[in-house]
């Protein structure tokens, strides 16, 4: 019976007090010893871990500022506004960002392609039931005429 009374009581008093009685010394071992490591191999794999976190810290700030760039351009492109967030993201990375290969590639073709689609011969393409060559061969054929003419001409 005593031990009842204790165990009820007992229980009820380590609440109140916190549990102040029963303070562990190995607090510092702890986490060492509960990974079956030295105090020097534990504070090295702790080194390695905060290198490797700072290195995917890196590496998703350099992502985040390709990102932005991918971003940035579009908005140049289409002339929308600009975004300050982005413009922080490209200067905080550490190394220098530029658009993705691919992504450039893409750019130059279209660029391209708005090209052809602004000259004469472009605009000439998009009509339907034109022969381009047909027409090619007229101008370079016109051009051949007048030349000759030229130096047929007394005056000139």
């Amino acid at each position: 019976m005593a031990f009842m009374v204790k165990h009820m009581i007992g229980g009820q008093l380590k609440d109140l007090t916190g549990g102040l009685t029963e303070e562990k010394a190995d607090g510092e071992k702890g986490d060492a010893a509960a990974k079956g490591m030295t105090e020097e191999e534990y504070e090295q794999y702790q080194q390695q871990l905060e290198e490797e976190k700072r290195e995917r810290d890196a590496n998703f700030a350099q992502k985040k500022a390709e990102r932005a760039t991918v971003r940035t351009h579009f908005r140049e492109k289409y002339k929308l506004p600009k975004n300050e967030v982005d413009e922080t993201q490209i200067q905080a990375a550490t190394q220098d960002v530029e658009l993705p290969t691919e992504l450039a590639k893409m750019i130059a073709e279209d660029n391209q392609e708005e090209e052809n689609k602004l000259s004469v011969l472009g605009q000439l393409s998009s009509i339907q039931n034109v022969d381009i060559d047909h027409l090619k061969d007229k101008a370079q054929a016109t051009l051949e005429e007048l030349k000759n003419s030229a130096e047929k001409c007394s005056l000139m």
